[in-house]
C-alpha cells in the first residue's frame, strides 16, 4: 500500500463530512418514524445551511482532545472527563454516561452500568468518522479509538457497531469495493451476535436477488423484541443502502433514509462512506448547494472545550490533516495504509476486554481494576475485585497495594503484593465486604499503591455502587410523554407536507 497524497486525503476527508451532513439533513425530518419512507430529496427549506446533528457534533470534542493532548496520549479517562461538561445533549445513553462519569464510573463502566436498553443503541456508531479520517487506511488503529469512544455510553453490540463502521470507513480511503469493505467491517466484530446476524442477513438477501424493502422488513421482523433505535436494526439499514445504492450517492442516502427508524443517523453514515470513496470533488452539486459547508451544533458546550470547534467542513478537514501530520512525526508509519486491511488481531484483543473495568495511569505503571461481577455492593456480601498492573517502567520489582476502607468494611486480603517486570502483566484478586445494614448510594474506597523503588505512595479512588439505591430514566418513559408525542406528530406533519409538495 502506498501512502495517500495530501490532495487525495483532503478530498476524501472533506467528502466524508459533506456526505455526513447531506445524509443527516435529509433524514432528520423522519427520525423516529419506523415506517418505510419515500424521499428523493430534501423536504425542507435549508437556505444554504445543514440541520444540526449530534452525529457530527459529538465528533468535534474528540478532534479537539486529539489536538490538545495528542492523539497517542488519549485515554478513556479523557473521554469521560470531557463528556461531563462538553457534551450537553440530554438524550438517553448520553445522559447515562454523564451521570456515571460524575460519580467516578469512567469508561468503560459508564457505558456498561445502568444503561439497559440503551447500551446497544445507535449513539456510538454514528460518530465513527473522526477515527476513520485520523486513521485513514488503517482499520486497526481506527477501531482502537472507536472502542474508547463507544465504551463511554455503550457496551456489546453498541460498541461493535462503531468498530464495524469505523473499520469500513478507514479502509474506504484505500478500497472502493463495497463488498470488500463489508468483509473488513465484519472482521472487526465478533463471529456471533445479533448485529452480525442482521448484517449477514442483508448481504444474503441482496445476493439472493430480493428487493430492498423485503430485506429491510426481514431485519425489522428479526428485531421485534428490541424495538426501534437499535444498532442491530439501523446498521443493517446502512448496509442495505450501500449494497442497493450501487455507488450512486443520491440513491444511497435516500435508501438509508427510506428504511425508516433512526433516519438521520443511517443517512449520515451512508453519505459519509460514499463521500470517502468518491471524494468531495465527485459528490453531486445538487446535494451540496442547499446545505453549504457549515457545521451547525446543538449538543456541545463550547465553553468547556480547550479549543474552539471547527466552523465549517473545510476547517474540520484541515485540522484533521494537521493532527495526522503530528502523529506521523511521532510515528512515521502512521501515514502508511495497513499491510492487511482484513486483520482482526486488534479487534480480538478488544472483544476480550472486560466491560466492568477502571484504568488508572500512575506513570510508573498502569493499574487496571476489574469488577468481574459488576461494581456493585450489597450489605454483608463480598464484591470481587481483580487488580492488574501493566506497563511498569520498573525492570524487576514489587508493587504493594493496601486498602484504606471505611469503618467496618473488610478487605480479604487487606494488603496485596505483585511482582512486576517490563512488558508483563501481573494480576491478583481480592474481595471487599461492606457491613450489614444501610449503605450509601455511592461508596468510595481508597487503594494505596506503593512501588518499592520510590517512597511516596499513590492513592486511587475505587467507586462502588449500591445498585438498589439507583434509578436512571428509561427511554420508554419518554415515549409516553407529551413532549415526545408532539415531536413525533411534528415529524409526521413535515412528511405529509412534503408528500403534498408543500415543502
Amino acid at each position: 500500500m502506498k501512502p495517500l497524497s495530501e490532495e487525495i486525503l483532503r478530498d476524501k476527508i472533506k467528502g466524508c463530512f459533506l456526505g455526513k451532513n447531506v445524509g443527516g439533513t435529509l433524514g432528520a425530518p423522519f427520525e423516529v418514524d419506523t415506517n418505510l419512507q419515500n424521499v428523493s430529496f430534501y423536504t425542507q427549506e435549508l437556505n444554504g445551511n445543514p440541520l444540526p446533528n449530534d452525529d457530527l457534533d459529538l465528533q468535534l470534542p474528540w478532534l479537539i482532545l486529539a489536538e490538545y493532548y495528542g492523539l497517542d496520549h488519549l485515554t478513556s479517562r479523557h473521554f469521560g472527563e470531557y463528556w461531563i461538561n462538553a457534551i450537553i445533549g440530554p438524550w438517553g445513553e448520553y445522559s447515562n454516561c454523564r451521570w456515571n462519569c460524575l460519580e467516578g464510573f469512567f469508561p468503560p463502566l459508564s457505558g456498561a452500568c445502568e444503561n439497559d436498553g440503551l447500551c446497544v443503541s445507535n449513539g456510538a456508531w454514528i460518530r465513527s468518522e473522526i477515527w476513520a479520517c485520523l486513521c485513514a487506511g488503517h482499520p486497526e488503529n481506527a477501531i482502537r479509538y472507536a472502542w474508547m469512544d463507544a465504551s463511554c455510553d455503550h457496551k456489546g453490540d453498541g460498541i461493535y457497531a462503531e468498530m464495524f463502521i469505523a473499520a469500513m470507513e478507514a479502509a474506504a480511503f484505500c478500497c472502493s469495493d463495497i463488498r470488500e469493505l463489508l468483509k473488513i467491517g465484519l472482521a472487526n466484530i465478533p463471529p456471533a451476535g445479533r448485529l452480525r446476524e442482521c448484517i449477514e442477513l442483508v448481504i444474503a438477501g441482496f445476493d439472493a436477488g430480493k428487493d430492498w424493502q423485503t430485506v429491510r422488513n426481514e431485519v425489522v421482523e428479526k428485531n421485534q423484541d428490541i424495538g426501534w433505535f437499535q444498532a442491530a436494526i439501523n446498521v443493517p439499514f446502512v448496509v442495505i443502502a450501500l449494497l442497493y445504492g450501487g455507488g450512486d450517492f443520491g440513491k444511497t442516502v435516500c435508501l438509508a433514509v427510506n428504511c425508516g427508524d433512526d433516519t438521520d443517523c443511517t443517512g449520515a453514515t451512508a453519505g459519509a462512506i460514499i463521500g470517502i470513496i468518491q471524494g468531495a470533488s465527485a459528490l453531486p452539486e445538487k446535494w451540496l448547494t442547499p446545505i453549504g459547508e457549515g457545521i451547525v451544533t446543538w449538543s456541545l458546550n463550547n465553553f468547556a472545550l480547550p479549543l474552539p470547534a471547527p466552523a465549517n467542513i473545510t476547517e474540520l478537514t484541515q485540522r484533521i490533516i494537521n493532527v495526522r501530520k503530528i502523529a506521523e512525526i511521532r510515528d512515521p508509519q502512521w501515514g502508511m495504509p495497513a499491510d492487511d486491511l482484513y486483520s482482526s488481531e486488534m479487534a480480538r484483543s478488544i472483544w476480550e476486554r472486560p466491560e466492568y473495568e477502571l484504568r488508572f495511569d500512575l506513570l510508573f505503571a498502569r493499574l487496571d481494576v476489574e469488577f468481574p461481577d459488576g461494581p456493585y455492593v450489597k450489605p454483608g456480601q463480598p464484591c470481587r475485585i481483580k487488580i492488574k498492573v501493566r506497563d511498569s517502567i520498573t525492570p524487576t520489582g514489587v508493587i504493594r497495594l493496601h486498602w484504606l476502607l471505611p469503618e467496618n468494611w473488610v478487605a480479604d486480603p487487606a494488603e496485596l503484593r505483585l511482582g512486576v517486570r517490563n512488558f508483563c502483566q501481573s494480576a491478583i484478586e481480592c474481595s471487599i465486604t461492606p457491613p450489614e445494614g444501610v449503605l450509601d448510594a455511592m461508596n468510595y474506597l481508597y487503594l494505596e499503591v506503593r512501588a518499592d523503588d520510590r517512597n511516596a505512595p499513590v492513592a486511587v479512588t475505587i467507586p462502588l455502587r449500591n445498585k438498589a439505591a439507583y434509578s436512571f430514566p428509561r427511554l420508554y418513559l419518554d415515549s409516553k410523554s407529551d413532549c415526545w408525542l408532539r415531536r413525533c406528530g411534528a415529524m409526521r406533519r413535515i412528511k405529509g407536507m412534503a408528500e403534498k409538495g408543500r415543502l
